[in-house]
């Protein structure tokens, strides 16, 4: 399995380019591991859930598909299971840096329920907040903060992102220009790392 993934990796790298090209941030997202909640098909939002051992697992799995890669930063949310996503995996390879802005959606009021109940109600909630939370349109331009502060002080630089489904919405929506209403209802497949190429 782990040859398999490093061989996607290799795959991703050459559509990125191995070469740190000036005015472009080379941009790796991988999703945090699962958690005791996902296990419980449950959507945590904003709740501080911690990684089960399958997802420290695959916190190491991680590290072991980008052992001979390179990164300046990995930016992580300030919630626990994409922390120890990183820190599991890469440990101290490369800067571990957390900025809240990369958080999930705070679901509000909806925050762990049923999974299926939260994703039915994503598309009513792209400009109308969760109850007691927070839209896309609030998540995505916190995200574009972020991204604005990359272009900064990243110039030129290769940087992963460990984040949640929000975090993904946000990067699909600012750079490859998917819109939130498709982003919403489409069906989330895992893969190892979705690359992105941020212009500055």
């Amino acid at each position: 399995m782990i040859c398999a993934h490093v061989a996607v990796e290799r795959s991703i790298r050459s559509v990125v380019g191995s070469k740190k090209n000036k005015n472009m941030i080379s941009i790796i997202f991988e999703a945090h591991g699962t958690t005791f909640d996902n296990e419980a098909h449950l959507s945590s939002g904003w709740n501080d859930v911690a990684l089960s051992p399958l997802g420290e697992q695959q916190s190491k799995e991680k590290g072991e598909r980008y052992k001979d890669d390179n990164f300046d930063a990995i930016f992580v949310s300030d919630l626990q299971r994409a922390v120890r996503s990183a820190e599991i995996g890469f440990g101290n390879r490369w800067p571990i840096i957390k900025d809240p802005r990369l958080k999930e959606c705070n679901y509000g009021d909806f925050t762990q329920r049923p999974s299926e109940e939260v994703d039915a109600q994503k598309p009513s909630r792209i400009n109308e907040p969760f109850p007691n939370g927070e839209s896309y349109k609030q998540t995505t331009a916190r995200m574009k903060l972020f991204l604005d502060d990359l272009k900064k002080n990243y110039d030129g630089k290769r940087i992963m992102i460990i984040g949640h489904r929000a975090t993904q919405y946000a990067l699909e929506n600012l750079i490859k220009g998917v819109s939130l209403e498709e982003l919403t209802t489409m069906h989330f497949k895992w893969q190892p790392g979705w690359a992105y190429s941020l212009e500055n």
